[in-house]
Formats: structure tokens, C-alpha cells, sequence
């Protein structure tokens, strides 16, 4: 049987989520043609990728009938829009987070797509984190038993005012919510599904700032499972980003997936040690006996690679087959983001 042609693929910016997150793999992955990209003023995408066609706008690359998929990767204030020029031009769109700023938007996306018959992609790449893969696994075994407390947790220190303007400036899709929420928010969905009911908190702490960098959101499910979902900015000293505890034991793990870090290197998705943990950053599973006796053992995380949701992409794209990250966990996503917050 002939293989299907590759998705021929555009970028509409070659920023860090671009350079980083969306070209290597669309490079390295045979499903698809890493063919064009918008750049309105300075060509760059040429320096990694000579055989580029750099095209003078959004429209132009719009225009162009043989792409067939277009990566919009643009500031968050602009994905409605120009994903909803993207299917109004024929185009199967995957989509970086957040997806939309309103439930409002994201309905009228989801229908237009329907509507064009093409498909909208969300690119929750964290899915694909070697420390989150682990969790998944544990989760999943059951051997924790009947889970009553989960915590996920994406912390930083950068106390300074972000050089991103559309971050900083008060506006849909500014602040922390919208920047590491749908990362984190996705990950308790995908795992636990939609909550019976949610309380958020927002919080503005670092010196001048006009939005939240710190947010939590307690999520509450059936058999008495609570799970919180928090950020912050200002954490000097990260505890584990997964915290996990059931009535046969307890699971931590620290943040280590270590792609982002060997991306910045250079590192080829296709390297034999691409997504590799390194030793010492095994995650601690403490488990029950049956005679109540307490046993740790490190847990080592299987590699991480975004080369997974790129498969995903290409399988749903060429062979219909259905995207894990579905319609109603976003839809539950950006209901979640767009709840008032309480003190």
C-alpha cells in the first residue's frame, strides 16, 4: 500500500514556541513537510531550516492552497482570530494553548471546524513530559489505591515583569492563568476528568505587576478525590510538582522533564538520549504492605518525547483516528480558566 503524502505544515511564528516546540518535530517526523512560516519582519527560520519558504504574512500563508496544516503559536490574544482565519481558508489548525480565552471562543471555533471539516488541534504538549508520563503510570496501576489527594504544581522564579507585553498587560489571556494554567489544568483533566465543582484564587505578588502570577484551583470529584492545581512565580524552593496520596500509599515526583533544556542545546528529537530523565530524579513511591508496613522505592520515568502528540496529530489528520486531547476536556479547560476567582 502507497503511504499517505506528508502534512505539508506552516508556522505562523518562528518565536521560542516555534523554534523549540513545533519545528524540530514537525522536522523529524516523516508524517509531515515542515514547508513555510510567516515572518512579517525578520527572517529567521531560514538560519535552522534553509529550505524554508518564508512567507510576508498570515494571508499569504493562508493563501497558499497546497498547506494543508498551519501550527498557530502566536501570542495568546491572537489564537481566536487567526485560527478562525486559518479554517476559514481550508486549513486543519493545531493550536497553541491556551486555545481560547472564553468558552464563548472556543464553541465558535469548534463549530467552525465542524462546519469547514477540518480538524482543530490543541497542542497540550505536557501531556508528553517524562515526569508526567510517570504519574499517568502510577495513576493508572491503581497501586495507590483509592485516591483522596493529588496536588500539580508549575513553579518558577522570576520575580521580574515578563519582556512579552501581551503577558504582562492586563487583557484576555494575560497573567499566569492563561500562561501555565492550561498546561497544568490539562494534566488533572486528562488524568481525573471533569470536576464536580472548583474553587479558584488568584493572587499578584511580584513588584509592579498588573496580573496574577500565582494561581490555585481546588478541584473536587466523586469518593471524596481533591486535587489542586497551582502556579506561582516567586517559589524559590519548588517542592515536588506531583503529590499524590491514597489509602495504599503515596507518590511524589519533581518537575524533570529535561526536553525544553535539551532543545535550547540543539539536541535532535531522534538522539538516543533525547528525553532521558537524569539519575536522581527518580520519583518516591511508598507503598503498603499488607501487614501495614512501609516500603519507598524510587520509581525511574520512562523518556519523554513531543514526538508523540506530533504522531497523534498525523494519525487523526491522514487516518481519522480520534485526538486524545478531546473537545470536552477544552471545553472544561476554559470553563475552569474563565471562572470568577474567590478570595
Amino acid at each position: 500500500m502507497t503511504p499517505p503524502p506528508p502534512i505539508r505544515t506552516a508556522l505562523l511564528a518562528y518565536g521560542m514556541s516555534g523554534k523549540l516546540f513545533q519545528a524540530p518535530f514537525l522536522a523529524a517526523h516523516p508524517g509531515f513537510e515542515l514547508y513555510g512560516v510567516a515572518e512579517r519582519t525578520e527572517q529567521r527560520m531560514h538560519l535552522d531550516y534553509p529550505d524554508i519558504r518564508s512567507y510576508p504574512s498570515v494571508a499569504d500563508v493562508l493563501a497558499d492552497p497546497s498547506i494543508e496544516l498551519v501550527v498557530v503559536n502566536t501570542p495568546s490574544n491572537t489564537h481566536f482570530d487567526l485560527a478562525s482565519q486559518a479554517l476559514r481558508a481550508g486549513k486543519h489548525v493545531l493550536l497553541e494553548k491556551p486555545v481560547a480565552t472564553s468558552v464563548a471562543q472556543l464553541q465558535e471555533l469548534l463549530a467552525l471546524a465542524q462546519q469547514q471539516g477540518r480538524h482543530l488541534l490543541a497542542y497540550q504538549n505536557r501531556r508528553w513530559d517524562s515526569d508526567f508520563r510517570a504519574v499517568r503510570r502510577v495513576v493508572e496501576s491503581g497501586q495507590l489505591g483509592q485516591l483522596f489527594e493529588v496536588h500539580i504544581r508549575y513553579d518558577r522564579y522570576k520575580p521580574a515583569l515578563h519582556f512579552k507585553k501581551f503577558k504582562e498587560e492586563p487583557g484576555p489571556g494575560a497573567g499566569l492563568l492563561y500562561d501555565l494554567g492550561p498546561h497544568i489544568i490539562d494534566q488533572a483533566l486528562s488524568l481525573f476528568g471533569q470536576p464536580l465543582s472548583a474553587h479558584k484564587t488568584l493572587g499578584s505578588y511580584r513588584s509592579g505587576t498588573q496580573v496574577d502570577d500565582f494561581f490555585s484551583l481546588h478541584l473536587r470529584y466523586p469518593a471524596g478525590l481533591h486535587v489542586w492545581v497551582s502556579s506561582s512565580l516567586l517559589i524559590a524552593d519548588p517542592v515536588p510538582a506531583y503529590v499524590l496520596h491514597g489509602t495504599q500509599g503515596s507518590y511524589q515526583k519533581d518537575r524533570t522533564d529535561g526536553q525544553e533544556a535539551q532543545l535550547l542545546q540543539g539536541l535532535s528529537p531522534q538522539a538516543p538520549d533525547y528525553g532521558h530523565e537524569k539519575p536522581g530524579q527518580e520519583g518516591r513511591l511508598t507503598l503498603a504492605a499488607p501487614n501495614g508496613t512501609l516500603g519507598t522505592t524510587l520509581d525511574p520515568a520512562a523518556p519523554g518525547n513531543y514526538l508523540g502528540l506530533f504522531e497523534t496529530v498525523f494519525q487523526t489528520i491522514r487516518h481519522n483516528e480520534p485526538y486524545p486531547i478531546r473537545d470536552e476536556q477544552l471545553l472544561w479547560q476554559n470553563e475552569l480558566l474563565e471562572q470568577p476567582a474567590v478570595l
